[in-house]
């Protein structure tokens, strides 16, 4: 896998990341680094992850999920790697 592999990074984030601007600040990391996909509030709490583009990005999405820079307070990180499925351009908040 290199950096022009295009890959899906699914990532459930624990914590008290709801009602924070979690998803926003999601968003914005990922529309910087060029990736597709979306950030979703669950009913257990947890927000999930979804996005796609190149494995080095979306790597560097992952870090910074786990940055003391995120709003709220994440206590972990869950993430699933897979081929990329084609989520369309652009990236929202569900």
């Amino acid at each position: 896998m290199g950096e022009d592999n295009v890959v899906r990074l699914t990532a459930w984030v624990r914590g008290t990341v709801q009602g924070v601007g979690f998803r926003w600040w999601t968003r914005a990391r990922a529309l910087e680094l060029g990736l597709a996909g979306s950030a979703c509030n669950l009913t257990d709490g947890r927000v999930e992850v979804v996005a796609e583009g190149a494995e080095a990005d979306c790597e560097r999405l992952l870090d910074a999920l786990r940055s003391a820079e995120t709003p709220g307070e994440v206590t972990a990180v869950v993430e699933r790697w897979s081929p990329a499925r084609g989520v369309g351009p652009g990236f929202v908040e569900r």
